[in-house]
């Protein structure tokens, strides 16, 4: 079973962040709450928080620090919408459930990701085109402290 909690964040791909940090702040009246180079990923990020709920999604804009996919994104369509993370309960059952329905995946393990947790990705050739980041938030690889109600996604 895949236990969806949020969405997490929307991630918009710029190439100078301080930039466009600028231009959500003018144009949107959102601040950066976090903004951390995430090696292991050649990414630099930064999460723009929607409002004080801990539980509504944010802006994350993020920048190649030497990925090259992430380059070849902004050299190809130049700034923009790059993907929607969910976050999960229990991301090693999610990934595993995937699996067993055949759903291509990018990671068949999790990674790290920015702010501490733990991420997968979910193939576009699976969502009509559209990146999907899996994340589960860190100390929750167990399901303890979830957030919200969640939504149970059953098999077929």
């Amino acid at each position: 079973m895949l236990r969806i909690k949020r969405v997490d964040h929307v991630a918009v791909c710029v190439a100078d962040l301080d930039e466009a940090i600028a231009h959500w702040r003018e144009a949107f009246g959102l601040s950066p709450a976090v903004r951390e180079v995430v090696a292991a990923q050649g990414t630099e990020a930064v999460l723009l928080p929607t409002s004080g709920d801990a539980t509504a999604a944010s802006v994350e804009l993020i920048s190649p620090r030497g990925k090259a996919s992430l380059e070849r994104f902004l050299e190809r369509r130049g700034p923009g919408l790059h993907h929607i993370a969910i976050e999960v309960e229990g991301l090693d059952d999610a990934l595993g459930f995937l699996k067993l329905l055949g759903v291509p995946l990018i990671d068949d393990v999790p990674r790290a990701g920015a702010r501490g947790h733990r991420v997968a990705f979910v193939h576009p050739r699976a969502t009509g085109g559209v990146l999907v980041e899996l994340v589960e938030s860190p100390g929750r690889a167990d399901g303890d402290g979830a957030r919200g109600a969640g939504v149970d996604v059953l098999d077929r």
